[in-house]
């Protein structure tokens, strides 16, 4: 459990949906700045892919299963169809050797067939805000007080309302 746990620890950050790289590129106008951001987002991207591909192992045999002794923190064999109807979950959610992004609507034009993407970069639910938003959810921030989270949400509002010059 200790390792099937170590490997979800990328979808933390990933719960919110997206990553900031993409989202920040579209607003920054100094090339510096814009070959940073693409360069760290290229990486993250193969490391998404990574991840998706590991987390499909430690749901499926001979990993899944998996129950800590102490926790109880278990990870269920999603290629089971009675775990699945235990779960009320559908093999074609749960199918663990997917590692490509499903089609999605990706930009909102007239004849534009549904495209995969990894991640999104609409600032609404990839922006900054929404990544702080997204921490906040999970818990990352508890125990801080209201003015770390207020500072947060203060910084990352900055950083959505940038414009490309």
């Amino acid at each position: 459990a200790i390792a099937n746990t170590a490997g979800f620890h990328f979808a933390f950050i990933e719960q919110g949906g997206t990553s900031l790289y993409p989202t920040l590129a579209l607003k920054a106008s100094d090339e510096e700045v814009l070959r940073i951001l693409l360069s760290i987002g290229g990486v993250e991207i193969d490391h998404f892919s990574l991840w998706h591909d590991k987390a499909g192992n430690a749901v499926s045999q001979p990993l899944a299963g998996v129950t800590d002794p102490e926790t109880q923190l278990n990870f269920p064999d999603l290629n089971d169809p009675a775990t699945l109807a235990r779960l009320h979950l559908q093999m074609e959610l749960t199918q663990t050797n997917k590692i490509q992004p499903e089609p999605c609507a990706f930009i909102q034009a007239e004849g534009l067939q549904p495209c995969s993407v990894i991640r999104p970069t609409s600032t609404l639910l990839g922006g900054a805000v929404a990544t702080v938003n997204s921490f906040a959810a999970d818990g990352l921030f508890n125990g801080q007080d209201d003015a770390f989270y207020d500072l947060a949400i203060q910084l990352a509002t900055a950083a959505d309302n940038a414009k490309r010059r």
